[in-house]
């Protein structure tokens, strides 16, 4: 499966865990667990969620598609 979201690298740099971010941004663990696995993705008005409650911009969330 490709890689179309950074968020469990972000996470990881931040050291923040999946469940702190399901509880800022009224998820289930589940869910941000499949976003971090990129076995599913969030929505666009999801990303700016998460990118605001990282404190980041949106664009560091996504793979760029120039990265091969």
């Amino acid at each position: 499966m490709a890689n179309f979201n950074r968020l469990k690298v972000v996470l990881a740099e931040q050291q923040k865990t999946g469940k702190w971010l399901a509880e800022q941004i009224g998820k289930s663990n589940c869910t941000v667990s499949k976003w971090c696995s990129n076995s599913v993705q969030p929505d666009l008005k999801t990303l700016n969620d998460i990118a605001n409650a990282l404190n980041i911009d949106v664009k560091d969330l996504i793979v760029s598609s120039t990265n091969h």
